[in-house]
């Protein structure tokens, strides 16, 4: 069990390094650190026989809570899982463009690369749907993410008359609000473009927020990062679930 527990530790501290190289948008690396650093002290402390010194009754509640949250995680994956492959019908009125991180040079990271192709192809299928392209300006970004997506999607061809841009959001939560503020009304047919794991949590808060008709368009995303966007997904769906936004 130590052995297993020692390259687990190692795995996870590697895997939060190379996300950490990659530039992944976030801090949330340091978790994957954090998680491999708290698996090392415990294959030491089974190699070491603390384990087995600890009360009985401490070494049951200790397993009793990581198998609650085993479970809630797998639950809450279950339902990300849900709207992996979502897709919209044809002609809705507006798409939503979730926002993603604008590298300084002004590209836009993968993750918001593949939503922005996702949204070219339904566009282009459906040439009466606009789009509102949502994200403000974060702290390493060199303008708000709405021009970019916006100044990406013409680059690819897109009228700009069929774009409109709402660059004051901080977060999902922003996004959905502001954006069906633009849209003057509540009972307009929309399509929520984001990552695939990001699509369950999309949809439930413009469901939440009062949007009547609202199907996601789940967009790619890259399998080696797919586990870090799984588990930062799945803490932001069980925070948005506690205060009520979901």
């Amino acid at each position: 069990m130590s052995v297993l527990l020692l390259l687990m530790g190692c795995a996870s501290i590697a895997y939060g390094v190379m996300l950490m190289r990659r530039r992944s948008g976030t801090f949330f690396y340091t978790v994957w650190c954090a998680l491999g650093a708290a698996l090392l002290a415990t294959a030491w402390a089974v190699h070491a026989g603390v384990w087995d010194a600890m009360p009985t009754t401490l070494k049951h509640v200790v397993t009793v809570l990581l198998v609650a949250l085993i479970g809630v995680l797998a639950c809450v994956n279950g339902f990300i899982f849900s709207q992996f492959n979502a897709s919209a019908e044809p002609d809705l009125d507006y798409l939503i463009v979730l926002g993603a991180q604008i590298y300084r040079g002004g590209r836009p990271s993968p993750v918001l690369r593949h939503r922005l192709e996702a949204t070219l192809a339904y566009l282009h299928d459906n040439p009466r749907t606009l789009c509102i392209v949502s994200g403000g300006q974060g702290p390493d970004e060199p303008f708000p993410e709405a021009r970019g997506m916006a100044a990406y999607l013409i680059r690819r061809g897109l009228s700009p008359d069929r774009i409109i841009q709402e660059s004051n959001s901080t977060n999902t939560v922003e996004n959905i609000a502001f954006s069906l503020e633009l849209m003057g009304s509540m009972d307009r047919r929309i399509g929520i473009v984001t990552n695939n794991f990001h699509v369950f949590r999309a949809t439930r808060l413009a469901r939440k927020a009062g949007a009547q008709h609202v199907e996601g368009i789940a967009a790619y995303s890259t399998l080696w990062n797919l586990p870090n966007n799984l588990l930062r997904e799945s803490f932001a769906v069980i925070k948005d679930f506690v205060v009520g936004n979901l």
